[in-house]
């Protein structure tokens, strides 16, 4: 049975297309779930994880869960192919490539990590579908649609993306570069939805100092500006390897960027861009959670191919937790410790570990760094200066019998338990991503049975965790 006849506008290559199409019924999954990818929407969302056995073995990390969100949304700025690989099968990321086949962008898996993407035919009126903007608040790497969809196709919406609930993340930082680069901008404060447009003229270069060093923020403006007039100058802008990775690939297209790897980056606008072929990092979250996982269970972890030279401080860091870490050519070694010894600083007051803009430690390893401390010998303060929300997760550590002092909602202190009791299971609930797999790995440590509900939390962000860390003797369930 047919549908009423819909006028829709779709782009091919930069040229509008208007046509008349015979919209067909027909029966889909729920929430137009891919079929291909529904069962792993529809698996249990609890572990039951058996701790206390050490692992031995090799993990390899998986791509980089932040960077592919960001040159997946890259493929909107041309109409030629675009191939990306070392993409991580986790539900983020999968949500973003199906919100980009409702654009119709074609995405055809050619390898189990390498997706071949053509965004030749755009049908921009699905920004406005209940099913984009239903989808597309589930995501918030949602967002970095915006600036290659106004850059190409000259307007965007967006609904108020969800995401984490680890405090305040503002969105002023997207806009407001923006604006400076001539977009009109309107939010919907009823609806929860943000607009942006072209001005007549087009999008053109202007000098953006950003008011926060914001990686997304960072990634967004400077798509919309590879295709505005003139030369944009970006200042304060955020420099981790992902950035660095999408100008990379950009330049590869045919942008014109100067100062990569630096807060200062000048943008000259081009017409065009064409294709290429680009390859994620592996990701340096996991890496780091897989550090601690080796302290936390004294265990013997070789973690592969983990791109020693982008990992900035992020072994150092952990060192000072005193986790042994051997680099073995672009491997990790941990070799199982029975005891591990936070360090001091010089004039012996207690260590103190924050997160901080790259090449500062990432705040998305600090749970990890929190539930690591449980079992050191001394004591450290945890600052989490960049999320109000994100410590809150330690009541199930205190609860494990884990000896943490929450300060206030950004600091907790970790008083050390070397060992001498272990945590034990308990019931509990993954709050977001970071703090699912850092609960995650306190139980793998821990005495006893631990049940863990929520787990699409850490499957948003880590791929098959549950099967690879088996693999090496973990005892993982979904239940």
């Amino acid at each position: 049975m047919a549908a009423p006849l819909f006028l829709g506008t779709f782009y091919i290559g930069n040229e509008v297309v208007v046509v008349e199409y015979l919209q067909l019924l027909t029966f889909a999954p729920p929430n137009h779930i891919n079929p291909k990818n529904h069962n792993q929407n529809m698996v249990s969302d609890t572990f039951e994880v058996i701790g206390g056995h050490p692992l031995k073995g090799e993990l390899t990390p998986q791509g980089a869960k932040n960077e592919a969100l960001q040159v997946i949304s890259a493929v909107l700025l041309t109409d030629d192919v675009v191939t990306i690989s070392n993409i991580p099968d986790i539900l983020d990321v999968n949500k973003l490539i199906e919100l980009l086949r409702g654009l119709g962008v074609t995405a055809e898996k050619t390898a189990p990590d390498t997706y071949r993407f053509c965004a030749g035919t755009i049908d921009v009126s699905y920004l406005r579908s209940e099913n984009f903007l239903r989808d597309a608040q589930r995501l918030r790497g949602s967002v970095m649609l915006i600036g290659p969809l106004l850059a190409r196709f000259g307007r965007a919406t967006l609904p108020k993306p969800g995401g984490d609930k680890i405090g305040r993340r503002r969105l002023d930082t997207h806009f407001l570069g923006f604006q400076k680069l001539g977009a009109e901008f309107k939010y919907d404060d009823e609806k929860d939805i943000y607009y942006v447009q072209k001005p007549d003229g087009g999008l053109k270069g202007t000098y953006l100092h950003m008011d926060e060093i914001s990686v997304t923020g960072t990634a967004n403006v400077l798509m919309a500006a590879v295709l505005s007039k003139g030369k944009t100058t970006l200042y304060n802008a955020a420099c981790e390897p992902y950035v660095q990775q999408l100008c990379q690939m950009l330049v590869r297209m045919g942008a014109r960027i100067e100062g990569l790897g630096s807060n200062l980056l000048h943008i000259e606008g081009v017409e065009q861009l064409g294709g290429t072929e680009h390859r994620c990092l592996p990701d340096m979250i996991e890496v780091g959670s897989f550090i601690g996982l080796a302290a936390m269970t004294a265990s013997d972890i070789t973690i592969k191919n983990v791109g020693v030279q982008h990992l900035g401080i992020i072994p150092h860091t952990f060192e000072r937790l005193g986790i042994q870490i051997d680099v073995v050519g672009d491997d990790l070694h941990i070799p199982a410790q029975e005891h591990y010894e936070i360090q001091t600083f010089i004039d012996g007051s207690i260590m103190t570990i924050y997160d901080a803009p790259w090449p500062g430690f990432t705040p998305d390893l600090m749970s990890i760094m929190l539930v690591t401390a449980t079992q050191a010998r001394g004591s450290v303060l945890i600052h989490q200066k960049m999320f109000e929300s994100r410590l809150f997760f330690v009541d199930k550590l205190i609860d494990m019998g884990a000896q943490i002092i929450l300060c206030d909602p950004h600091r907790a202190t970790v008083i050390g338990l070397d060992r001498r009791s272990q945590l034990r299971g308990i019931e509990m609930t993954s709050p977001d991503i970071r703090a699912g797999q850092a609960l995650l790995i306190a139980a793998l440590s821990a005495k006893g049975k631990s049940i863990i509900h929520n787990v699409h939390q850490i499957d948003r962000g880590y791929q098959h965790i549950d099967t690879r860390l088996n693999a090496i003797g973990a005892k993982i369930s979904r239940v």
